[in-house]
C-alpha cells in the first residue's frame, strides 16, 4: 500500500464517521416539523418569530349539521320577524328531547365556564356511554366482553433461526471438527401452544415444540437432528385465587397482584352503574324540559297580559289627550301627563316580556335539540294542571326509597365492594397450586419422512414425527407449588382497604336515604305552598278586576283621581301575572315531586332498556328456561355462586292491598278539582299579536265631540 492510498483510506474513514455522527444526531433530536431553509441571500429568522409560535389546527374534516349551518337569525325585540306559531305539547317536547339529544344536556351548564360540553367533552354523558362501558378494554375498568376474554383460548406460536461460528482453542476438541478449529452450529426453534382458563381458576395448556440443531462436530449419530414434543399441562390453584367465587369477581389470578375488580360479575355491575348514571342524566334532562316548557307558558301569559295593559294604556292616553284639548274635564293636563308616563311604562313591560319570551323559547329549543330558528316559534299547547294533587307521605317515601336511581347506583357500588371483599379475603392465604404435566417426545434426522429407516439404528429415527406418533418416549411430572409472602402485608392491606371502602359506601347510602327524605319533604311543602298561592292569586285577580271596573266608573264620573285608576290597572296586570306565575310554580313543584319519587320518566312515558343479546344467548336462555320449568325448588340448598341481582317485582310494583280497614290510608293519592278553576284558560297568544309600536309623539285625538 502506498502513502496516497493510506491517506485516501483515512479520509474515507473520516467521512464515514461524520456521516454516522450526523445520523445519530438526527435520531437524538427526534421528530420535528421541517422548517423552510433558504440557501441564498441573508439568513431569515422569521420562521422562529412567526411560524414556530403560531397555533396549529388539526387536519380533521367533519360534516357540520345542516340545521346549524343554515339556521336563520333568532327573533329579537326590535325585529320580531313574524313567524309561524308552532303549538307544541309537553309530551312532544319530551319526545323531541329524547330523540334529538345523543349528548345529554343540562340546563344549568349553558353559557357557564364549567360547561363540560365545551370545556371538558370527556365528562359529558351520551346515549353511547352504557355501550362504551360494556365494550371497555381497560383492565382496571373492564367491560363484560373484556372480562370474558380471560376465558378465551390463547394461541401462541413462534419460529426462529440461527447460526453460530466459534473458533475452539482446544487441540482435542478442534481435532474432532470437520473444518479446522471452527465450531459451527445451526439451529431453529418452533414453538406453539394453546392455553385455556376455566371458571374455577384452573388452566389447561397444550404445547408443541421442535428444536433443530446441525453441527460440524464429529462423533454424532446424525449431523443434523430434530428434537420435539407434544405436552399437556394443568395448573389448579388450591388456596389463594381458587374457586368459582373468586374467578367470577377478580378474573384471572396473577400471583403477587391483588386487583379484585376484573371479573365478569364486577364488569356487569360496572355496566349497571353506567346505566344508572345515564338514567339519572336523562331524568335531569326531562325535568329541565318540563321546567322550561312551563316557563315559556308563563312568558306567553305575561306577554299577553302586558299587551292588554299596553293597549288599555294607549287608549286611555288618547282619551285624556282629547279631553285635555277640548277642556272637557278639570285637571285634564295632569291626567294627560300621567297617562303618557303610564303608556311608556306599559310599553317597557311589553318589551321586557317579549325579550323574556324569546329567551325562554330559545332555551327550550336548545334542550330539545332544535336549531336556533327554523321559521317557527314554539308556543305551549298544554295548559298547566289546576287540580289539587294530594299524595300520601308514607307511600311516597317508600316509593322514593325504592325507585330513586341514586340509591340503586349506590347499592350496586356496595354489592361490587362486597364481592371484591370476598375476593380480597381469598387472597389472604398462601399460593398453593397443583401442577401436572404429560409429554410425548420425538427425535429424528428429518422432520417428516415416509421412510422411518435411517440406515444406522434399528428403531428407525429418520422421521421425527414418526417417533413422536409412536408414543414410546414419554415423560410426566406431578406436584405442588407454593409461595407465601411473609406477613401477607399487601393482601391484608388490600382487605383492609376494601373493608373501609365498603363501610364508607354503606354510610353514604344511609346519608343518601336521609337526604332523599328531606328532598321529598321539601317537595311536599312546595306543592302545598304554590297551590295555596295559586288559589290566593286567583281570588286576588278577580278582586283586582272588580276594583278596576269600579274605579273606572268612578273616574268617568269625576269622583276619583287618575292616579288611582292607573294604580288599579297596574295591580290588575300584576295580579294576572302573579296567578299564572304561581300556577307554573305549582306545576314545576309537581315535576320536582315526581323527580324526588323517582317516577318522572315513567309518568312521561320514557322507558330505558338494554340492547339485544347475541343469538346464542337467546338459545341458552331458552334452554335454561325449559330446564327451570321442570325443576323443583330446593329450599335447604344455597345458590353457588350466590346471586347478586334481586329477583321478583320491586316493592313499588306490588299493588297495595290492606288487610284491615284500619290500614286503608285516610288520604288516598288522588286529584280533586281546584275551586279556583273556572273552565279552560284562553289559548296563549304569541308574538304575532305584537301591535305596531306607536311613536313618541302624542296620539291623535279621538274623533267625535
Amino acid at each position: 500500500m502506498t502513502l496516497g492510498e493510506s491517506s485516501r483510506n483515512r479520509r474515507k474513514r473520516l467521512w464515514r464517521s461524520v456521516v454516522l455522527g450526523a445520523c445519530l444526531a438526527g435520531q437524538l433530536t427526534g421528530c420535528r416539523t421541517p422548517k423552510q431553509i433558504h440557501y441564498f441571500g441573508d439568513a431569515d429568522l422569521q420562521y422562529y418569530k412567526q411560524q414556530a409560535t403560531q397555533v396549529d389546527f388539526p387536519h380533521v374534516h367533519t360534516e357540520s349539521d345542516p340545521g346549524v349551518n343554515f339556521s336563520d337569525a333568532p327573533p329579537t325585540v326590535r325585529d320580531p320577524s313574524q313567524q309561524e306559531i308552532w303549538d307544541l305539547g309537553l309530551a312532544d317536547a319530551i319526545q323531541l328531547a329524547v330523540t334529538n339529544n345523543k349528548i345529554i344536556k343540562a340546563r344549568a351548564a349553558f353559557k357557564s365556564p364549567a360547561n363540560p360540553l365545551m370545556s371538558n367533552p370527556e365528562r359529558v354523558v351520551s346515549t353511547l356511554d352504557p355501550a362504551i362501558q360494556e365494550s371497555s378494554a381497560n383492565p382496571l375498568n373492564p367491560g363484560v366482553e373484556e372480562a370474558l376474554s380471560a376465558f378465551d383460548a390463547q394461541f401462541k406460536t413462534s419460529m426462529k433461526w440461527g447460526r453460530d461460528e466459534n473458533v475452539q482453542n482446544n487441540f482435542f476438541l478442534g481435532g474432532g471438527l470437520g473444518n479446522g478449529q471452527t465450531l459451527t452450529n445451526e439451529n431453529a426453534q418452533f414453538r406453539s401452544s394453546v392455553e385455556k382458563m376455566f371458571a374455577n381458576g384452573g388452566t389447561f395448556a397444550v404445547s408443541h415444540d421442535w428444536n433443530y440443531t446441525a453441527t460440524n462436530q464429529r462423533f454424532n449419530l446424525f449431523p443434523s437432528v430434530y428434537r420435539g414434543y407434544v405436552r399437556t399441562d394443568y395448573r389448579q390453584p388450591l388456596l389463594a385465587g381458587s374457586g368459582v367465587d373468586y374467578t367470577r369477581v377478580a378474573g384471572r389470578s396473577i400471583p403477587g397482584f391483588n386487583f379484585t375488580g376484573g371479573g365478569v360479575v364486577i364488569a356487569r355491575i360496572n355496566s349497571d352503574i353506567s346505566i344508572a348514571d345515564f338514567e339519572l342524566n336523562v331524568t335531569n334532562m326531562v325535568r329541565d324540559v318540563e321546567d322550561l316548557y312551563w316557563e315559556l307558558y308563563l312568558a306567553y301569559r305575561t306577554y299577553d297580559a302586558e299587551l292588554s295593559a299596553r293597549a288599555a294604556a294607549l287608549q286611555f292616553w288618547r282619551t285624556t289627550k282629547r279631553r285635555m284639548e277640548v277642556g272637557a274635564r278639570k285637571g285634564a293636563v295632569v291626567d294627560e301627563v300621567q297617562a303618557r308616563e303610564n303608556y311608556f311604562s306599559s310599553r317597557m313591560r311589553v318589551e321586557n316580556a317579549l325579550g323574556t319570551l324569546y329567551a325562554s323559547e330559545g332555551a327550550l329549543r336548545r334542550m330539545v335539540g332544535l336549531p336556533v330558528n327554523d321559521g317557527r316559534i314554539i308556543r305551549p299547547a298544554d295548559e298547566p294542571l289546576t287540580a289539587e294533587y294530594t299524595a300520601d307521605w308514607h307511600m311516597a317515601l317508600s316509593e322514593s326509597l325504592v325507585r330513586r336511581v341514586e340509591l340503586r347506583r349506590q347499592k350496586w357500588q356496595i354489592k361490587s365492594l362486597e364481592l371484591q371483599l370476598t375476593a380480597a379475603e381469598n387472597l389472604i392465604r398462601p399460593r398453593l397450586d397443583f401442577v401436572a404435566g404429560y409429554q410425548v417426545n420425538g427425535f429424528g434426522d428429518n422432520l417428516l419422512s415416509y421412510d422411518a429407516a435411517d440406515g444406522q439404528t434399528t428403531e428407525g429415527l429418520n422421521s421425527a414425527y414418526t417417533t413422536l406418533t409412536r408414543g414410546d418416549q414419554t415423560s410426566w411430572d406431578l406436584g405442588f407449588e407454593m409461595s407465601l409472602p411473609i406477613g401477607l402485608r399487601s393482601a391484608l392491606a388490600n382487605k383492609r382497604n376494601m373493608e373501609l371502602r365498603l363501610a364508607k359506601s354503606r354510610a353514604l347510602l344511609n346519608a343518601q336515604e336521609l337526604e332523599i327524605s328531606h328532598e321529598l319533604s321539601n317537595s311536599f311543602q312546595l306543592v302545598d305552598w304554590w297551590y295555596q298561592l295559586a288559589e290566593t292569586n286567583f281570588h286576588r285577580r278577580n278582586a283586582a278586576a272588580k276594583e278596576t271596573e269600579v274605579i273606572e266608573q268612578e273616574y268617568d264620573a269625576g269622583r276619583v283621581p287618575v292616579d288611582l285608576l292607573l294604580r288599579s290597572r297596574a295591580e290588575l296586570a300584576a295580579a294576572e301575572t302573579g296567578y299564572h306565575s304561581a300556577l307554573v310554580k305549582y306545576n314545576q313543584a309537581l315535576t320536582d315531586l315526581r323527580v324526588r319519587k323517582g317516577s318522572l320518566l315513567e309518568e312521561n312515558g320514557v322507558y330505558l332498556a338494554e340492547g339485544g343479546w347475541e343469538p346464542q344467548a337467546y338459545d341458552e336462555a331458552l334452554r335454561r328456561a325449559w330446564a327451570r320449568s321442570y325443576a323443583y325448588d330446593a329450599k335447604h340448598l344455597a345458590t353457588v355462586p350466590p346471586e347478586f341481582v334481586e329477583g321478583g317485582q320491586p316493592a313499588w310494583a306490588v299493588p297495595y292491598a290492606p288487610t284491615d280497614i284500619s290500614d286503608v290510608p285516610t288520604v288516598p293519592e288522588a286529584e280533586t278539582q281546584l275551586p279556583i278553576s273556572q273552565g279552560p284558560l284562553p289559548a296563549p297568544e304569541g308574538p304575532s299579536r305584537l301591535n305596531p309600536v306607536p311613536s313618541d309623539s302624542p296620539p291623535a285625538p279621538l274623533p267625535g265631540n
